[in-house]
This record gives C-alpha cells, sequence and structure tokens, in this order.
C-alpha cells in the first residue's frame, strides 16, 4: 500500500521519547534507501512550487505554522504516494486540483 511504501522509504514522522525525558520534535525516521530520498527530497522542492497538489498541501501546511522542513517532508510522502499510485494503477498521474 502506499502508507507502507512510504515508510519503506523512510518518509514517516517518528518520535524520540524516553522514560521522562521531555519528548523532541518529531523527524523523519531516515530508515530506507539514502539515494531514493535524496531524490524525493530534490523532486519535492520543485513539486512545491509546480505540482498544483504538492504545492497546495505545502502551503496548508505552512499556513498552519508548520516549519518548512516538515512541510517538505510531508511533499516528499505526497510525492510518493502519487507515484505508488501511478505505477500500481498504470495510469498517468491526473492532478486532484486544477489551477
Amino acid at each position: 500500500s502506499a502508507p507502507q511504501f512510504a515508510s519503506y522509504l523512510g518518509l514517516i514522522p517518528t518520535q524520540h521519547q524516553s522514560g521522562s525525558s521531555i519528548n523532541k520534535k518529531p523527524h523523519l525516521s531516515k530508515l530506507g534507501p539514502p539515494r531514493v530520498r535524496a531524490k524525493l527530497y530534490m523532486a519535492a522542492i520543485v513539486a512545491s512550487g509546480c505540482n498544483p497538489d504538492v504545492k497546495a498541501l505545502y502551503q496548508r501546511l505552512l499556513e498552519r505554522g508548520k516549519c518548512p522542513m516538515a512541510a517538505l517532508g510531508a511533499s516528499m510522502r505526497k510525492l510518493a504516494q502519487i507515484c505508488f499510485g501511478v505505477i500500481k494503477n498504470q495510469t498517468p498521474y491526473q492532478p486532484q486540483i486544477t489551477v
């Protein structure tokens, strides 16, 4: 499934918690192939300005107060889910949001 694919790539947020210590901010798990994640990072930077679906997600997260890197991580996950859907359904990508 798409969430499992994103998890395999290390694009899921994880929380660090240990006993009574202060919780740290969530960060990407970074458990998967780093080369693929690096390619998705660059693609997410471009898509956050060009792709209507990813751009809308990125802007929405920034408006809700998320930091730019957290919004970019969510954009990477969105791109991974789009790629999974295109491969699974064998159909070209159709943006859900019209420009």
